[in-house]
């Protein structure tokens, strides 16, 4: 039996610094501190790879690729690889508590160039050529592709004027990777600095007891080396271009569903195939990562189609996919995988069958819990053991925005006789009170809600493009009293972990 355990969810982005982003830096390392101080085991993160138009972590050029964002400064300066002077004076955003992702854009690449320059100049290192070798399989169309796309002003492939490098014809690829070659190297150098700090960061974590649940989405983009390499895998028109896109249907929610524009998997090519793009994409996660969330995981039982043009999702149609057989293969190739089942949503009989099959524990979230007419299968005396309880995911508000903005009177005084909640009591202390005290073998609170901020601090509002995924922590808001208040909740409800008493005491 699982033992019970949390955790805390804030993404790397969010971490605080002084370049505009968070980083793999020095705050990456003090957070993962107070983790180890607070007696918690996981510390979730939202995807990490290349972001691109809107901003978003789960729509990047690449499937396998790291965002160059996170890459520290410091740490290069420390290396020799970069003169302090070199970032000073650079207008990273003047905000501490929010992403200006434009500047972050334009500040940092010259920065990069610079310290390629310099590792090329002083000879790259031994551990940099292996780095190469192990990651040719997407790494060498990744750089390909973002050399390509800057040299047609950022267009995605489809859009490109050459026909015959959107086709991927030899002689035309010969021809691009001799035009571009500085380009190409300064995106493979990126990714080796981007996986080696990452890589130290995640040991440092490891060996403390502290494990990373990373976060895959279910769909790549169409503007992404993926799909420019494989467009086989994928429903497409003569010219490429996606023939059919991903969305939600309407719902409760929306009455005209979600349109996300992601191109829809050719699942009889990836049977045909042996679903091998699909084992190495979680093969090269769980080199990442110790558990990943698959985000939208209801779409390996069915998912809504909708063909390529539409404004909303309405027009859409329910597709059958085949995932009982593609997990039954990445099993066969990777054994048993540590993976959670977002399985949020339209949740059928086939998604409970599949997720119920592979062994996979699912999500509860409070926020949808608190119906003051019906029994909610989010409610806490409806968990299951095997499921992962949040007070919210980043599509969410915040707990304060959520109850002041979204919850009816009727409901909150639901909520408070449920809860047993005291007058003097915060509605944030109530629900994470209720969270840690769920049956759920893992809790996992966001760091917006154990500050206690409001509706501004939420990370992504759905359906909306732009002021998403700004939100940043900063260091003086991690008190000692924010501290206090998840360890005791932490070892109240018996959720301390284990693996850092057995750690510390070898």
């Amino acid at each position: 039996m699982k033992e019970r355990q949390s955790g805390v969810l804030l993404h790397v982005s969010s971490l605080p610094g002084k370049y505009g982003i968070g980083t793999f830096g020095q705050s990456a390392y003090d957070f993962i501190d107070f983790l180890v101080r607070t007696k918690q085991r996981y510390w979730q993160i939202l995807p990490l790879g290349t972001t691109s138009y809107g901003d978003s972590p789960y729509q990047s050029f690449s499937a396998f690729a790291g965002n160059t964002h996170f890459i520290d400064f410091d740490l290069l300066i420390e290396e020799g690889w970069l003169e302090a002077h070199e970032v000073e004076g650079i207008d990273f955003g003047a905000n501490p508590t929010e992403v200006d992702y434009a500047k972050v854009f334009h500040g940092r690449r010259p920065v990069l160039e610079k310290v390629v320059a310099r590792m090329k100049a002083q000879g790259l290192p031994a551990d940099y050529y292996t780095f190469l070798e192990e990651q040719a399989s997407w790494l060498d169309n990744f750089a390909d592709y973002m050399a390509i796309k800057e040299h047609f002003d950022l267009k995605a492939w489809t859009e490109w004027e050459d026909s015959a490098i959107r086709r991927r014809e030899e002689v035309a690829l010969i021809a691009y990777r001799e035009q571009l070659g500085d380009r190409i190297d300064y995106h493979r150098v990126t990714q080796y600095l981007f996986f080696r700090q990452w890589g130290a960061l995640k040991a440092y974590a490891n060996d403390r007891g502290i494990e990373i649940v990373g976060d895959m989405p279910i769909y790549i983009a169409a503007d992404s080396a993926d799909m420019w390499a494989n467009p086989q895998f994928f429903k497409t028109d003569e010219e490429g271009r996606p023939s059919v896109v991903a969305g939600c249907p309407p719902d409760a929610f929306s009455e005209i569903g979600q349109l996300w524009g992601n191109p829809i998997y050719d699942w009889e090519a990836m049977k045909e195939d042996g679903f091998s793009w699909w084992i190495a994409r979680l093969r090269e996660s769980f080199k990442l990562y110790d558990m990943v969330r698959i985000d939208h995981f209801i779409g390996f039982a069915s998912f809504w189609e909708i063909p390529a043009g539409e404004t909303t999702a309405v027009n859409g149609r329910r597709v059958e996919a085949p995932g009982f057989e593609l997990f039954a293969a990445i099993k066969e190739a990777l054994g048993d995988l540590n993976i959670i089942a977002e399985d949020l949503g339209s949740v059928t009989d086939k998604v409970l069958e599949l997720r119920d099959t592979t062994g996979f524990p699912g999500m509860k979230v409070l926020q949808f819990a608190f119906d003051p007419h019906g029994d909610s299968i989010e409610i806490p005396h409806n968990h299951r053991r095997n499921v992962v309880a949040y007070t919210g995911t980043h599509d969410n508000s915040t707990i304060r925005g959520w109850y002041d903005n979204e919850v009816s009177d009727e409901a909150k005084a639901y909520l408070d006789m449920y809860s047993n909640r005291h007058p003097d009591e915060s509605i944030n202390h109530a629900m994470l009170r209720m969270l840690f005290g769920s049956v759920a073998f893992m809790a996992v609170a966001t760091m917006q809600d154990l500050l206690g901020l409001d509706g501004s601090a939420r990370m992504n509002l759905p359906n909306t493009l732009g002021g998403n995924w700004t939100w940043r922590m900063t260091a003086e808001q991690l008190t000692p009293d924010v501290e206090a208040n998840l360890l005791e909740l932490t070892t109240t409800y018996r959720r301390q972990n284990v693996r850092q008493f057995s750690i510390t005491n070898q």
